[in-house]
């Protein structure tokens, strides 16, 4: 195995990361805005506030993309082992 294809292994690898962790993040990301947008026009400043939906949110977002996460995974992985055993 020469460098580039260990250089690929490890873009694909960082891609699927990438593909996997972006939902779980973007659903968090959203919801921080939009409690930071109700904490800045409400002037509630509770620290609770922020936590507590963004756990639900996060965990429904988990839920929601598992199956789509896993396949993902599930592909790269089948990739990786048909590379390793075309090297073998």
């Amino acid at each position: 195995m020469n460098e580039a294809a260990v250089l690929e292994v490890g873009r694909e690898a960082l891609w699927v990361i990438l593909k996997a962790a972006g939902p779980i993040m973007l659903s968090g990301l959203g919801i921080g805005l939009l409690i930071a947008l109700f904490q800045a026009l409400t002037t509630i400043q509770e620290m609770t506030l922020t936590f507590v939906p963004k756990i639900i949110v996060i965990f429904g977002a988990i839920i929601f993309f598992m199956p789509w996460m896993m396949q993902t995974v599930i592909e790269f992985t089948r990739q990786l082992f048909d590379r390793m055993v075309a090297l073998g």
